[in-house]
């Protein structure tokens, strides 16, 4: 049976917009699972309902089997951190950590273990003795983590929590958090917009649009194998290059023929026939002196362990990522042919939008 459970859960706002529209879900015990996808979507809003924070229009919300979907956030066990600090103002740092378990009624020893740990690991040593007022927005949002993770919970709830971060420290807290879940083997679910976060930290992603579940998997099976053209595009900077064309059966063959482009494309599997767009990763092509589509590079952009060269034809632009030293004949301006790997390569029904199986 799953730990955490959402069986159809909706949220309709007074004016009509419809936030969440049905969502189910199960996740196991010990899962971290990140719901990941655009400003907009209804993660937070799913999110805020789990904790109790938000009623449901309709749906169910069953955390350990029990059902909790009427109960205050207080009688769920949860322990949250949301983009707003919420801290204590007349607190200090060492009394804001420490806040949660002088609540659950922890002995002092225990409570004075439990936040040395958690404050060491965050970096929090001094700042201990200051107030909320005192600190940057990054500090109190460590804070924040701190307090929601020094004691375990049924379920820990973290919305958008390293957004105030540099990249270096979210990075950091990136390792923190997920070595800190497998230690503690507490149920997590984190909402961000980041997909790198959410490649880093899930076990599974919730990939989420318009406020619909559009595909749940492991982070490599989002990223390799999208369900619909909306995850191809969102996954991925830059996204999967999706070209519209025909798959045609050719001697035998499974080809795909863009639009613009006579070339054929070989295509690993005799797929239908018929209109489709065809979908592969900037690594799944390379730029060489043969190749299925010819065309000009349009931008070459530097990213250190990579190039990414963009190149333009009749078919539009691709973007395909190769090693980080400048190949000859690969500066703006200059022809290319580009090889596609047919193994890597995803179809996607162009009317629906939904990948072909």
């Amino acid at each position: 049976m799953s730990f955490l459970r959402l069986e159809a859960l909706a949220k309709t706002w007074p004016d009509g917009t419809r936030a969440v529209r049905g969502a189910d879900l199960e996740i196991e015990e010990g899962e971290f699972v990140v719901l990941l996808g655009p400003s907009g979507c209804g993660k937070t809003t799913t999110l805020r309902m789990v904790a109790g924070l938000e009623t449901p229009t309709s749906g169910r919300v069953l955390l350990a089997g029990r059902d909790v979907t009427a109960l205050p956030p207080s009688r769920r066990d949860v322990g949250f951190v949301f983009q707003f600090y919420a801290l204590y103002p007349h607190m200090s740092v060492e009394e804001n950590v420490e806040f949660p378990l002088r609540c659950a009624h922890v002995p002092a020893s225990e409570r004075r273990a439990a936040v040395a740990r958690v404050v060491e690991h965050l970096g929090l040593e001094p700042l201990l003795r200051r107030r909320p007022r005192e600190l940057s927005g990054g500090d109190q949002q460590r804070v924040a983590l701190a307090r929601a993770m020094v004691r375990k919970p049924a379920l820990w709830l973290m919305d958008e929590p390293l957004g105030t971060l540099d990249a270096d420290r979210r990075g950091e807290m990136c390792e923190f958090l997920r070595a800190h879940q497998l230690e503690q083997r507490v149920t997590t679910v984190y909402v961000t917009h980041d997909q790198d976060e959410a490649m880093r930290l899930a076990d599974r992603v919730v990939v989420m649009s318009e406020g619909e579940i559009v595909q749940v998997g492991s982070p490599q099976q989002v990223y390799d194998d999208p369900a619909t053209l909306f995850v191809a595009r969102f996954l991925g900077s830059p996204g999967m290059n999706l070209l519209p064309g025909e798959v045609r059966r050719e001697f035998g063959q499974a080809v795909f023929r863009p639009s613009g482009s006579t070339a054929p494309i070989p295509l690993s599997t005799l797929a239908r026939a018929g209109p489709a767009i065809l979908g592969f990763r900037p690594e799944a092509a390379r730029v060489g002196e043969e190749g299925s589509l010819a065309g000009r590079v349009a931008v070459d952009a530097f990213h250190g362990a990579c190039r990414y060269l963009h190149v333009e034809g009749l078919w539009g632009r691709i973007a395909v990522r190769e090693p980080p030293a400048r190949s000859p004949g690969s500066g703006v301006g200059d022809p290319a042919q580009i090889r596609i790997d047919p193994a890597r390569t995803r179809l996607f029904d162009l009317e629906t939008g939904r990948r072909l199986v």
